[in-house]
């Protein structure tokens, strides 16, 4: 009797443990709660951006950073639509012999333009990839309309430059859902901008938070 006890106690003990080993991943996947068709997702994130040396305004901006504010309304078929808010600071690449440059009419040195912001509103198209997946990929196309300013050394602002400008995007990304409906989101994103008929071509790379409103 006895060993058939330690028997049947190790038997008891082996099948707990292989209970377990399956529940453990069970309880961990119970954890994500990928979005469906219908839900809508809010997202914040910050950002890189900068400005190839062509154009008017690439010419005479750099880099610097952003801040961008999401809303994306997933749809079936594995896609989704969706409306950015984009703030980006870019800094001049020679202050000192800047375009914008104003004559100063006294003795007092000349007033510089020492940096641009770039504040931009679109509506973006995403056709997503391994929507089952915890990280799901995505490309996106956009289109909007950018208002731009210039912070001059004097700690005026000039507003605007040249009126508003239109801008496309096309880009790249992914989110990594990390709990429940928590995903990180990064992706990378080309924006041709069309300001005072010249283009300037804006690379953009953003790294946030997007989280997935249940219903």
């Amino acid at each position: 009797m006895p060993f058939r006890s330690q028997r049947l106690a190790r038997s008891v003990l082996l099948m707990l443990v292989m209970f377990a080993a399956h529940a453990a991943p069970a309880r961990a996947a119970n954890t994500i709660v990928l979005p469906r068709s219908g839900q809508v997702g809010v997202g914040i994130s910050g950002s890189f951006g900068t400005f190839l040396p062509t154009g008017e305004l690439g010419n005479e901006f750099g880099s610097g950073p952003g801040l961008s504010v999401r809303l994306r309304y997933r749809m079936r078929f594995e896609r989704a639509i969706g409306l950015t808010f984009d703030a980006e600071r870019m800094n001049s690449r020679d202050p000192s012999g800047a375009a914008g440059a104003f004559d100063s009419l006294t003795d007092a040195p000349a007033v510089l333009r020492d940096y641009m912001k770039m504040v931009t509103a679109g509506f973006e198209f995403y056709q997503l990839f391994d929507t089952r997946e915890r990280t799901v990929k995505y490309l996106s196309a956009g289109a909007g309309l950018a208002q731009i300013s210039a912070h001059l050394t004097d700690g005026e602002t000039q507003y605007p430059i040249a009126g508003d400008a239109l801008f496309v995007s096309l880009g790249a990304g992914f989110e990594r859902f990390f709990f429940r409906s928590w995903a990180w989101d990064m992706n990378f994103k080309y924006k041709p901008v069309l300001h005072d008929g010249k283009i300037n071509h804006d690379l953009q790379a953003q790294l946030g938070l997007m989280f997935y409103a249940g219903y």
